[in-house]
């Protein structure tokens, strides 16, 4: 593999600036409850969280097995004082991962909707070129101008259609896709 990387086109650079920016406006309008979730859900999933973990058990455990002389235990087997922590932790890491899901969730859902807005702003275009050169075919007499594809692919493009269509042939989750083999399955 060459170590030597190729410079970045200045077209791709301003796309690059274009969607950090928007990365870095929605950063910027988490509240402060998603900025601390997003926090502590990044640091929970170290591998020095691990460690800790794995040593603070240990010690709990060492020092409530009455194993040691002169080491009094103060939550004794089965360890119901750990166990009660464990579960707190493991609760309130849930609600921060809930609450960083939830944000991640509504950024993608506005991806989606962006890549959708700029899809559609790009089959229009490709509708208008398609156009034109199917004008310029007619002009010079070429017969691809009365191609019953290029006619079809003129066709405005109708989303929500094409929504409802997609709807009758997938399955609506992975339960009924097992039970019903052959359900959803088309040659569209």
């Amino acid at each position: 593999m060459n170590s030597k990387s190729k410079p970045v086109d200045k077209q791709s650079k301003q796309s690059i600036k274009a969607v950090s920016q928007i990365e870095h406006e929605a950063l910027a309008r988490r509240t402060p409850a998603e900025a601390f979730s997003d926090f502590v859900v990044f640091q929970g999933g170290r591998p020095w969280v691990i460690a800790l973990h794995a040593l603070w058990f240990a010690a709990w455990i060492l020092w409530n097995s009455a194993r040691f002389a002169g080491v009094r235990p103060f939550d004794p087997y089965p360890y119901m004082g750990l166990a009660t922590i464990v579960s707190l932790e493991a609760i309130f890491l849930s609600l921060f991962i809930l609450v960083s899901q939830n944000r991640a969730t509504r950024r993608a859902d506005e991806r989606a909707h962006l890549d959708l807005q700029i899809n559609l702003m790009a089959e229009r275009e490709a509708t208008k070129m398609l156009r034109l050169l199917q004008a310029l075919c007619a002009y010079h007499g070429l017969p691809e101008a009365a191609d019953s594809e290029v006619g079809e692919m003129l066709r405005k493009t109708e989303p929500a259609s094409i929504a409802r269509e997609l709807e009758k042939h997938l399955p609506s989750d992975l339960h009924s896709a097992r039970n019903n083999p052959g359900v959803g399955e088309s040659n569209v």
